[in-house]
């Protein structure tokens, strides 16, 4: 049996299918709406090579790109697997996205082709004629959008099924160097247009394999996450743990909280990932008795805030497996019984890390200042910013990479995350944390969801910021913000307590969960009724 590279996504499916064809690798579970979506390596493989010369077929050549509009469906592994195997690259966009932002995205990226789910075909539609150079699009018939491959003709759309016509035996994957572009990931945009991260076969393989080491995977283990194969931590952590090790992971078409614990008793899940905001919403659920009672041996964590740490992993019986990283690269992980709460870990062996002051000179341990990385070889980082020269420089300047978040360092090692850089609440003098602001409001019963930032203080002071407290009631009609104000003068410090309370239907996220504060900026400043001062 002739052994494939393990540093391409071709390679890898190859041999998995070779090694263990019917392992049931992926499931999208169906929420108790629609079937589980279930695959083994040998699907993967065989349904990946076919689409392969589908897009073939449809004149996408190697080196070009074609973006996935679609949530979490086992159509979007193959899609990804079908790029490795024709030499192609993959665009994955929140299948949410519209309008000017859309555009952007796909014409920034140069995509040929579109592969929709059919809930995303509207807003593709709005966008298409300012698109000529879009030649193709494919769409997927879905639960949600309820097309019929005769519809999608009738409006031009390629049905997904007429892909998938060709033998996969008959199908011959591209012989591709790891350092071929795998994807173009965008950046999460919270700020502005959102950057786009070419990332090679090498990289996505190696985060991949090197993952479930770090992060002590047992071969029994079951991963689940909720979040977006738009972002790399479900697509790379999480996917790419399991398509690497044989690890039998188990997604969500989408995040729902509510259903969070469920699943895992469900499926026997022993692990699964969640980031920043998302530990608040899930910790601001009313205690229930079973809380305990679940399989999770360890939550995969970027962002769990200290101020409630410990009474999440007494409340769910679970322990917090910490980690720092980004789709750029860098990382650091802080494994299960070691090190201090409120740490994010410490470098992984690969890297060596510094921490620099505004002018690039190091400071003393315990002192604030940006993260950087370098490998341990003291070989220069290298990133590509697609169609972006300038960014890319930057970001890796003097061969290293600079993090863009303000950290500090214990006297033993362990690394602590402050806020990102330019972005940290700064209130008469001092740096508020909002993580403490977060815990006492979501104890509070009143809220479902919480995200605490600033604005511009009314005081005109420089660089300060009055904290705003983002808020999702549980009861609109009945919702009280000033026995919130009070809640939180009982458990918080003076200069803690939020400024404003802002009462929203839900927080503006990206795909990845992130609240995107230029967003709640704007609805705070055209939407006066929806925020509240303390009286």
């Amino acid at each position: 049996m002739s052994r494939h590279s393990e540093l391409t996504l071709a390679g890898i499916l190859a041999n998995r299918a070779a090694e263990r064809p019917d392992l049931d690798v992926l499931t999208i579970e169906g929420g108790g709406k629609r079937p589980d979506e279930v695959r083994s390596y040998r699907q993967l493989w065989n349904h990946g090579r076919s689409l392969a010369a589908g897009l073939t077929a449809l004149g996408l050549q190697q080196g070009e790109r074609f973006a996935l509009l679609m949530a979490n469906h086992a159509e979007f592994v193959e899609a990804m697997v079908a790029a490795a195997v024709s030499g192609t690259v993959f665009v994955p966009i929140d299948p949410r996205t519209r309008g000017d932002k859309l555009a952007y995205m796909l014409r920034f990226a140069n995509c040929r082709g579109v592969i929709a789910a059919d809930y995303a075909l509207p807003n593709l539609a709005e966008v298409h004629r300012d698109l000529p150079e879009l030649k193709w699009i494919v769409g997927l018939p879905t639960d949600e959008g309820k097309a019929f491959d005769d519809t999608l003709r009738q409006h031009g759309v390629v049905p997904w099924s007429q892909l998938l016509l060709a033998d996969p035996e008959s199908v011959t994957p591209v012989e591709l160097p790891p350092e071929a572009a795998m994807q173009l990931i965008y950046t999460s945009g919270t700020t502005g247009d959102p950057k786009g991260i070419v990332m090679t076969h090498r990289r996505y393989c190696e985060n991949a394999a090197v993952a479930p080491r770090l992060f002590g995977y047992r071969p029994d283990d079951r991963p689940y996450s909720g979040l977006s194969m738009t972002h790399a931590n479900a697509q790379v952590l999480t996917l790419g743990s399991a398509l690497a090790a044989g690890l039998r992971c188990v997604l969500s078409r989408r995040f729902t909280k509510s259903r969070l614990w469920d699943i895992t008793r469900q499926y026997g899940c022993t692990s699964f990932n969640l980031l920043g905001g998302m530990t608040t919403a899930v910790y601001a659920d009313p205690p229930k008795p079973d809380d305990a009672d679940n399989p999770v041996r360890f939550i995969v964590s970027a962002g769990m805030p200290a101020a409630i740490w410990a009474d999440f992993e007494q409340r769910f019986g679970v322990q917090i497996l910490e980690f720092y990283g980004a789709a750029e690269g860098g990382l650091t992980v802080k494994p299960l019984g070691a090190g201090p709460v409120g740490s994010i870990g410490k470098p992984i062996p690969t890297l060596q890390h510094r921490i620099v002051d505004d002018e690039g000179r190091d400071v003393p341990r315990g002192q604030p200042g940006e993260l950087l990385f370098r490998y341990a070889d003291g070989s220069d980082f290298k990133v590509e910013y697609h169609q972006n020269p300038e960014a890319s420089a930057r970001k890796c300047k003097d061969g290293w990479l600079h993090m863009g978040d303000v950290v500090t360092e214990d006297a033993d090692g362990w690394l602590y995350f402050q806020f990102r850089k330019g972005g940290g609440i700064r209130c008469n003098g001092d740096f508020i944390n909002p993580a403490f602001v977060e815990k006492a409001i979501a104890e509070s019963s009143q809220v479902d969801d919480v995200y605490v930032y600033g604005v511009p203080a009314k005081s005109g002071v420089p660089g300060e910021k009055d904290p705003v407290a983002a808020v999702v009631p549980k009861n609109p009609v009945g919702f009280d913000p000033q026995a919130l104000f009070r809640a939180c003068r009982k458990k918080l410090e003076a200069n803690f307590v939020p400024r404003y309370i802002q009462v929203l239907e839900q927080i503006p996220k990206t795909a990845s969960e992130k609240p995107q504060e230029r967003f709640l900026i704007e609805a705070f400043e055209r939407n006066p009724t929806q925020v509240h001062t303390e009286t």
